[in-house]
């Protein structure tokens, strides 16, 4: 992930011919990327693993629920993107545990409600209603039109699986499923923060 980060941003250095560009890159004790900070004179992207939970998101743990790696063997993730007024932020953590899905749904469909309106999507199409918040968002929201936002080559805004969502187009709660392994039932939960401006660029 902190590789992807580097070589998005490099890409846009050399676009721009940016001169003064600071790459700083944290190495865990086998060598893997923990975290890297890109500067630039404009801007830059800094991506930092395994340092948040989810209280760092507004959210609580499920109860007896235990922080799980994914498949690059992160636990979280937070990826902070800034070039003067544009920002974009993702922040995600993996949970796993023995309930199944259906009681866990039941617990951040309230822990959600903090933020408003909670709806239930499955890949793209609302279940239930509402089908959308009171601030706009729906199922089919994926980034507000800058398209579709990814932590180690998954989405996790949309599309795939089980979601609650909540929140507007710009700010966004979101909790997915992935497939149960190891009779566990696994979740991410995830928040994200979408540039000024996405909510236009979602309409045109």
């Amino acid at each position: 992930m902190a590789n992807k980060a580097v070589c998005v941003l490099t890409g846009l250095v050399l676009a721009a011919g940016i001169s003064g560009c600071r790459i700083h890159v944290d190495k865990d004790s086998n060598g893997k990327e923990k975290n890297v900070q890109v500067d630039t004179p404009f801007g830059g992207v800094h991506v930092n693993t395994d340092q948040i939970t989810a209280s760092d998101l507004g959210l609580p743990v499920y109860p007896g629920a235990e922080v799980v790696k994914d498949k690059e063997h992160d636990k979280s993730a937070d990826v902070n993107m800034g070039f003067g007024e544009w920002t974009l932020r993702v922040r995600a953590v993996n949970y796993s545990t023995t309930d199944p899905q259906d009681k866990v749904v039941e617990f951040y469909k309230k822990a959600l409600g903090r933020y408003g309106d909670v709806i239930t999507c499955q890949g793209n199409a609302p279940v239930g209603t509402p089908a959308k918040t009171s601030e706009g968002l729906t199922c089919a929201d994926d980034g507000g039109g800058h398209g579709h936002v990814q932590i180690n080559d998954k989405d996790i805004d949309g599309h795939h699986g089980l979601q609650l969502k909540a929140g507007s187009k710009r700010h966004q709660h979101i909790l997915g499923f992935e497939d149960k392994q190891d009779g566990k039932t696994k979740f991410a939960l995830v928040a994200l923060d979408l540039p000024a401006g996405a909510e236009k660029a979602k309409s045109d």
